[in-house]
């Protein structure tokens, strides 16, 4: 019987990263992973070995906004599975460099969604990465969200999303392609990149403990609502997404049952520290967004009740996990940009 394969687009990424860590342990699988050339390693720095002995991991140069590279990476894999996780998903950024954003997440979706469509030797089951972000500013007689919600983008980034949702259920619809989309609300833990909130929190109050830098965390909008996932709780939903009788054209809001406002986030990281009585905080305008999108609470029943998914790790060990990460990096690597 040949081994089945799975293509990861974004495999250095924070979730990427995790979820070739998931599959490992709890598969057979052959996996491909997509990156740049130029991405940083750090995530998969532990994987490095494998890689390089072809131990059931191989890495594939892939730009999504190079349409041979899209090609030529899935001629590569010919994969069984496909878990389109790679992405511009900063929300900050994408105010910046909004044109970089829409051209990777929706034309670089359509470039892979094609690229699998056109290969003869395939059928792929398909998981397209959308976000919670696509549901923006939802009022409080809305909550909690669920998949029919309208849509309210409140950024470049979201409105990225909304553009990789759609092709989703489009390609599903039009060409019978096995793709579900998933909208996974706020998923965090270590190896989470220092642009968002929770993370940049830890990174700079582990750089507080070394002496790094003043005691006190600087912060955008700390009055958002939040439910809280763990990362590695996100990647065995993705997993029971396209192997418990997947179906094609459907979406699904994934995320945690723990919800709290970013401020109270940030106190439970400082609690953490040994230097909790001495670290403050502050807002620092150029870290707020021109438009936040500040309830992000789910209705998750429409996936729990298909897969009997739940999460398993508590805020708690998220965070404290999310804090040993920075403090070993800080220790090791010392001072990091402020952002």
């Amino acid at each position: 019987m040949t081994k089945q394969r799975a293509l990861i687009t974004g495999v250095t990424g924070m979730v990427g990263s995790h979820l070739v860590d998931y599959l490992l342990e709890n598969t057979d699988w052959d996996i491909y992973g997509c990156c740049r050339w130029r991405s940083p390693l750090d995530n998969v720095s532990h994987l490095l070995d494998r890689v390089n002995r072809k131990d059931r991991l191989f890495f594939i140069d892939m730009d999504l906004t190079d349409s041979l590279s899209v090609s030529h990476a899935v001629d590569q894999a010919k994969p069984d599975y496909v878990f389109h996780l790679a992405a511009q998903s900063y929300p900050k950024v994408s105010f910046t460099s909004p044109l970089v954003t829409l051209d990777t997440n929706i034309q670089g979706t359509e470039r892979l969604l094609t690229a699998l469509q056109h290969h003869a030797d395939i059928d792929p089951v398909i998981h397209v990465c959308s976000s919670s972000e696509v549901f923006g500013r939802v009022p409080k007689e809305q909550l909690p969200i669920s998949e029919t919600n309208p849509f309210h983008p409140a950024s470049p980034y979201a409105i990225s999303k909304v553009g990789t949702d759609l092709l989703g259920r489009y390609h599903a619809e039009s060409y019978g392609q096995k793709i579900m989309v998933t909208r996974m609300f706020t998923h965090t833990g270590p190896r989470r990149g220092d642009v968002f909130a929770e993370s940049t929190f830890a990174k700079q109050i582990a750089m507080i403990e070394q002496g790094l830098q003043e005691p006190v965390v600087k912060t955008g909008n700390v009055k958002s609502l939040r439910t809280w996932a763990d990362v590695r709780d996100a990647v065995r939903a993705y997993y029971m997404l396209v192997t418990m009788d997947p179906q094609p054209g459907e979406a699904y809001n994934i995320g945690g049952t723990y919800s709290c406002t970013v401020e109270e986030m940030l106190h439970y990281l400082i609690s953490l520290s040994p230097m909790k009585d001495e670290i403050k905080h502050e807002v620092e305008d150029e870290r707020l967004r021109p438009l936040d999108a500040d309830l992000q609470l789910p209705d998750t029943s429409k996936f729990t009740s298909h897969t009997g998914w739940k999460p398993e790790i508590s805020f708690e060990e998220t965070m404290q996990d999310l804090l040993n990460y920075w403090r070993e990096r800080v220790k090791k690597e010392g001072s990091f940009l402020s952002r």
